[in-house]
């Protein structure tokens, strides 16, 4: 049996942590900016930043496993 966990959560993160996707931190006229589908290297830096921590979170704390 192989675990799918990782992949699928990695997929979905990076689908909806694009800068400017959902939403963009920090925005260009706010902290936070919805829908805008426009990004800043300094958001790009950010989102990668989350998207390392909910990945050590999901993967690491929480230990998810989906066996298929």
């Amino acid at each position: 049996m192989k675990d799918w966990a990782a992949p699928i959560i990695a997929t979905a993160l990076f689908a909806f942590l694009c800068p400017g996707l959902i939403f963009q931190m920090p925005g260009n006229n706010r902290p936070v900016d919805f829908m805008n589908m426009k990004t800043t290297f300094v958001s790009m830096l950010l989102h990668t930043v989350f998207f390392g921590l909910f990945l050590i979170l999901f993967l690491v704390i929480l230990n998810i496993h989906l066996y298929a």
